[in-house]
C-alpha cells in the first residue's frame, strides 16, 4: 500500500446525508444500499452535491453494470487501486462485491499485498497496470504489452478509466473520511 498520511480524517468531515428531499430521495433511490437499506456512505457525503452524484452514478454505474471489462477482473483492478490509494473504504466495499464476481478470500487478501506469484499472466498484468499507474500515471510499456495480448482497444480504454476512475474515488473517500458501512470488511488480516 502506499503510504498513508497520518494526518487522514478518522471520522467523517461532512456527515452522510440521507433521502432527505424529493431530488435526493429519488438520486439516493438508484444506489446501492447497505445491508440496513440506506444509502452507502459514499453516495450520502457527495449528497451534499446532489447534481454532481446523479451523474457520478451514472459514470460509475457504467463500470459496474454496463462495462465490456468482465466483472471478476474489473474488480481484481478496484481491489488492487484501494490497496495501493490506502483507501479502506474503497476495499471493504469491493471486497463484498468481489466475492459475488468470483474472487476468493484468498485472492482479496493477495491483491492487499506488495507481490503475489499465484496470479494467472491475464491478472498480472492487470496488477502491474494499476502498480504502474499509481506510481507514475503512466501505465509501462511492458505492462502495455501484456495487456494487450488480451484485451482489445475498447477495453483497454477502460481499464485505464476504470482504474483512473476508482483513483480519484479514493482520493474522496480518503479526503472525506467516509466510514465503513455496517457490515463492511476492512482489510483482510
Amino acid at each position: 500500500m502506499a503510504s498513508s498520511s497520518s494526518d487522514r480524517p478518522t471520522t467523517p468531515r461532512l456527515q452522510p446525508l440521507t433521502a432527505s428531499t424529493p431530488e435526493l430521495t429519488e438520486i439516493l433511490a438508484g444506489g446501492i444500499k447497505n445491508g440496513g437499506g440506506q444509502p452507502l456512505n459514499i453516495f450520502g457525503t457527495m449528497a451534499h452535491h446532489p447534481k454532481l452524484l446523479k451523474r457520478f452514478m451514472t459514470y460509475g454505474g457504467y463500470f459496474l453494470n454496463k462495462g465490456l471489462v468482465p466483472a471478476r477482473e474489473r474488480e481484481v483492478v478496484i481491489l488492487r487501486v484501494g490497496w495501493r490509494t490506502g483507501s479502506v473504504y474503497e476495499f471493504g466495499q469491493h471486497t463484498l462485491i468481489g466475492r459475488e464476481c468470483g474472487l476468493t478470500d484468498d485472492e482479496i487478501a493477495a491483491l492487499a499485498q506488495e507481490s503475489a506469484t499465484t496470479w494467472s499472466s491475464k491478472d498480472s498484468a492487470l496488477i502491474a497496470m494499476v502498480d504502474d499507474l499509481c506510481a507514475d500515471n503512466c501505465v509501462s510499456e511492458g505492462t502495455w504489452n501484456a495487456l494487450k495480448s488480451d484485451w482489445s482497444d475498447a477495453q483497454m480504454v477502460e481499464l485505464v478509466l476504470l482504474a483512473g476512475s476508482y483513483r480519484m474515488v479514493a482520493g474522496f473517500l480518503n479526503t472525506m473520511g467516509v466510514q465503513l458501512d455496517a457490515d463492511t470488511p476492512g482489510w483482510p488480516n
